[in-house]
């Protein structure tokens, strides 16, 4: 395989996943290990007065208990005052009490004897619509472009509607783990997280120590979703450092099922007003797009951005703002495709205006096709959706639609067919990596970053392969260790961009070197031959000209006495946006108002596919999340005390193989010309933005209702 990229590769890594011998952070046991438990509040808003903690210092096991008045003080990063440092409570379910054990289930049992009383207690908000009278715009959060009022006057119509997503909350198989172990000043965390460099600088901050003197691996993790994306605002994790620094021993925490959904932060609730004004030829004239989602008291960031609903269609006039209302609920977090929220508002009213209309929903689309960014006139730097457009609705069958709502049937099921365009816009940015070829002419890569299931160590050994020309069963791939060369979180589908074109320039200075070795070399087959007359592949260096005169990396490397390496900060990536095609059908029972998704069809342009494979993995990954996302996913609240009350899966309901169907998934595969990572893009979180909206129009197709609140439940439809 002398072009590895782009071919389908099996995970590098499946073999250690499905023998088990892949050790995950909740793995690692230490001799002299402790085991902690936390103690959480049972009010949302409040002031402890009493925390009683002597039954759980008194319990067998335990070794300490600690609370808001004996805590390690922590210095206090961003996120907001970390909590256990003052008798203030802002949400339920925040730290208040750390017990540590022997064991495990000492520690647990001794949490349950901790006591507490609370005074001053107010009634918690939950819901934005108790708090409207509180909306508060962060800076930089409002675009205006043209006159979108002149545009609605313009109109022969305009659309109003109103769409509403609730709170989600992440459920990776693998919970939040840390086991710390100290040494002199530094510690050394096995954490489950989506960035070791950021997570090792923060945590080493929260204990005011130098960045350098934390270190934090995490070399395989079970899911993150955006909520492990970082733990400077994770006091379960700072906290369990601190304690472990003050006994001097290594400490273990990982958090229950129940615990994720009231520790960490969560998707926050959204709501959108979208207003749309068209001429009656479908040519938009206005798009306005109010968001409001759920703040906390203490954080003022926005995590469901609009900025697909900026980038995707043409229109002289656009207005888009994101503000937020405080509540009385745990600080919003980034979850999987953040656009979703706004994104299922836009994609819904632009269905509902189709049929206003009369045009079909896929010609609406293409109407207001544009490769320009209207949010600031610059010209994408590729853009090939008419291609996805194509492939998808020809795969689909989407010409032998009947557009009229609710007339097709299949015995006592009613028959949609709906569509969405897909687009989430990834991050851009940097990454550093090693690369190094041994004696024995094998190669190692090193980076520090991390694969949260999506692919990086079987796409980075590709990258390397080939910019070696290196069989990829001789390249490994070594990630997760806040100690390689730095990189950046995986969050904003940012890795493949920022990491690339480090493992592809590292490797390629490698090769030049050991050219140069080869043909400096008075007894090499290769002396006498510039640089450019020299070709690797398959391990071997070839002259261009005469392949018989060849020699090995391992002969050369081994007569040089030493590994050849070279470590290289990738050149940047530039932000961009991946898109695609959804089409989706379901049957909805007359009888009962049961839907179930019966064929989907995506096709997506997220510029060159490095492993098509791999690629695939996070299409069906996005279709299926998508699915609960439309019809399941809702976390609720007790109105009384904002208790979360569906923390576990057995009521927080989610897709599972029996709700999926067969998925059709098809790339257009075409580089694109600015991107510095071999002409991909980022895109894991793409095939997910227009899932619930596709879904939602293709129950409208078949039914006639039009739901405009997330989840579609079957009582919405009754």
């Amino acid at each position: 395989m002398s072009q590895p990229v782009g071919q389908p590769l099996p995970r590098v890594d499946g073999v250690a996943k499905v023998t088990g011998s892949a050790r995950y952070a909740a793995d690692r046991t230490l001799p002299g290990m402790l085991y902690g438990s936390l103690v959480l509040s049972t009010v949302a808003r409040g002031t402890i007065t009493s925390m009683d903690l002597s039954a759980a210092a008194a319990a067998p096991g335990v070794v300490a208990v600690f609370n808001h008045e004996n805590a390690p003080r922590l210095v206090v990063g961003y996120g907001g005052p970390p909590p256990m440092q003052n008798a203030t409570v802002n949400t339920n379910g925040q730290l208040i009490g750390y017990v540590v054990a022997e064991t495990l289930e000492q520690a647990q049992d001794a949490a349950t004897l901790v006591t507490v009383e609370y005074g001053s207690q107010q009634a918690p908000l939950t819901l934005i619509d108790d708090a409207l009278d509180q909306v508060y715009l962060p800076p930089n959060q409002e675009l205006i472009v043209g006159d979108p009022q002149a545009g609605l006057a313009q109109a022969d119509v305009v659309l109003k509607g109103h769409y509403s997503t609730p709170p989600h909350h992440h459920n990776a198989i693998e919970p939040h783990a840390i086991v710390v172990e100290w040494a002199g000043d530094s510690f050394t965390a096995h954490v489950s997280t989506q960035g070791v460099v950021s997570s090792a600088s923060s945590l080493a901050r929260a204990v005011g120590i130098p960045p350098a003197s934390g270190r934090v691996l995490c070399e395989y993790i079970g899911g993150g979703f955006g909520g492990k994306t970082s733990l400077a605002a994770a006091p379960y994790a700072q906290f369990t450092v601190a304690i472990a620094r003050q006994l001097g021993r290594p400490l273990k925490l990982v958090l229950t099922r129940a615990q994720l959904y009231s520790v960490l932060g969560q998707r926050a609730e959204y709501q959108a007003d979208v207003t749309l004004g068209a001429k009656r030829d479908g040519t938009l004239t206005s798009l306005i797009h109010i968001g409001t989602q759920q703040l906390s008291r203490a954080n003022e960031s926005l995590y469901n951005p609009n900025r697909s609903v900026q980038r995707l269609y043409a229109t002289p006039n656009l207005h888009t703002r994101a503000q937020g209302v405080r509540l009385d609920l745990p600080a919003g977090q980034f979850m999987r495709a953040p656009e979703v929220c706004a994104h299922f508002a836009l994609e819904t009213a632009l269905d509902e205006l189709s049929y206003e209309l009369g045009i079909d929903p896929l010609e609406l689309r293409l109407r207001n096709y544009t490769d320009v960014n209207p949010s600031n006139g610059q010209r994408f730097t590729s853009k090939y959706l008419r291609e996805a457009y194509a492939m998808a609705s020809n795969a689909f069958g989407w010409s032998k639609r009947d557009p009229r709502p609710g007339v097709t049937r299949s015995g006592n099921d009613l028959v949609g067919w709906g569509m969405a365009t897909e687009m989430h816009a990834h991050d851009g940015g940097t990454g550093n990596a090693l690369v190094r070829v041994d004696p024995n002419g094998t190669a190692v890569v090193q980076c520090g970053s991390q694969d949260i299931g999506t692919g990086t160590y079987t796409v980075m050994t590709q990258v390397a392969a080939q910019a070696l020309g290196i069989p990829v069963a001789q390249v490994t791939v070594q990630l997760g260790d806040s100690n390689f060369p730095a990189a950046g979180a995986s969050q904003s589908s940012a890795t493949v961009p920022s990491l690339t074109g480090a493992v592809d320039k590292a490797g390629k200075a490698v090769r030049d070197a050991v050219i140069q070795l080869a043909i400096a070399d008075a007894a090499s087959p290769l002396h006498g031959l510039t640089a450019d007359q020299v070709v690797a592949e398959h391990g071997y260096l070839f002259a261009a000209a005469d392949r018989s005169r060849r020699v090995s990396y391992r002969d050369v490397v081994t007569k040089n006495g030493s590994p050849v390496q070279n470590t290289a900060a990738g050149p940047l990536n530039v932000a961009g946006n991946s898109c695609g095609a959804i089409f989706v059908e379901v049957r909805v029972d007359a009888r009962y108002s049961r839907v179930r998704v019966t064929r989907m069809v995506g096709a997506y342009d997220c510029g060159r596919v490095l492993n098509r494979q791999t690629a695939r993995s996070q299409v069906i990954g996005g279709m299926t999340w998508g699915i609960g996302v439309a019809l399941m996913e809702h976390t609720m609240y007790d109105d009384r005390t904002a208790r979360v009350t569906n923390p576990n899966m057995s009521t927080y309901l989610l897709a599972v193989n029996a709700d999926v169907p067969d998925l059709e998934v098809m790339f257009v595969d075409k580089p694109d010309p600015a991107s510095t990572a071999l002409g991909a893009r980022g895109f894991g979180e793409c095939p997910m933005t227009g899932i619930p909206a596709a879904i939602g129009n293709a129950i409208y197709h078949a039914t006639g209702r039009r739901v405009r609140d997330l989840p579609i439940t079957q009582d919405k439809l009754l």
